[in-house]
């Protein structure tokens, strides 16, 4: 994780709130992205071994509840811990995280390919989700205005989402579960694109001193934020199957 120049703690703090150089900018992005694509493709690599032996499918949605909490333990864990911890600690957890979801991941998609006959929906999700979260992604990096504003407003809604899902859970309403996915789209993509330009102005370096953890964080984000916009794409080209 060493990189040719390694600014100062100092260095990101005075340049906190307005555009660093274009090199130190680039820089967080390309460690951040980096980490995020090979986490994904943990987990597609893990998700792909579960599709094909029946003994893993079988463990994993057994274990389902279990691995879910998993996920959200080390998920939110990884985020308050993150400047208390090493970056190579931090990035192991990464990858934990990532291989825990590729076991959720392939029992999901097993479920979507049985109930729609074939593979084209997950490609349909994943091709728009790509989409979206590259426009997103592209904006916020080359944006000059701030989106600082508009994260605590979507810091917001992204918990009433969770409470929407948790009460439809109950309800099984089929509109209310169409307006919950095309909101955690929409709500998903401009965290996106706020994520991103946090990142590119050293915020979570600043944050947590260290351009290592700072790409970690960085990258965690950008994968929840890429597989939400993909599940929940998913779920409005299946029909809102479950």
């Amino acid at each position: 994780m060493n990189s040719g120049y390694r600014p100062t703690p100092s260095d990101y703090y005075e340049q906190l709130g307005v555009r660093p150089t274009a090199r130190l900018s680039v820089m967080f992005l390309t460690q951040a992205f980096m980490w995020m694509f090979l986490g994904l493709i943990l987990s597609a690599f893990v998700a792909y071994l579960v599709q094909n032996n029946p003994g893993l499918a079988d463990a994993a949605l057994n274990l389902w509840l279990p691995l879910v909490i998993v996920e959200m333990v080390i998920g939110v864990g990884l985020q308050v811990a993150i400047r208390r911890i090493n970056a190579t600690l931090a990035l192991g957890l990464f990858f934990v995280y990532a291989a825990v979801n590729g076991l959720t991941f392939g029992v999901i998609m097993l479920a979507v390919t049985a109930q729609t006959g074939g593979a084209a929906t997950v490609a349909e999700a994943f091709t728009s989700a790509a989409a979206m979260f590259g426009g997103a992604a592209l904006y916020g990096a080359v944006t000059r205005r701030s989106l600082a504003s508009m994260f605590g407003y979507l810091a917001m809604a992204t918990w009433g989402l969770l409470v929407a899902i948790v009460l439809n859970l109950f309800l099984g309403n089929g509109t209310l579960d169409i307006i919950i996915s095309v909101a955690g789209v929409i709500i998903f993509t401009a965290l996106t694109a706020s994520t991103v330009q946090r990142i590119s102005r050293g915020q979570f370096a600043a944050m947590t001193g260290s351009t290592e953890k700072a790409s970690v964080i960085g990258a965690l984000l950008l994968y929840l934020e890429f597989v939400n916009i993909f599940l929940f794409l998913l779920r409005l080209f299946g029909g809102g199957r479950r």
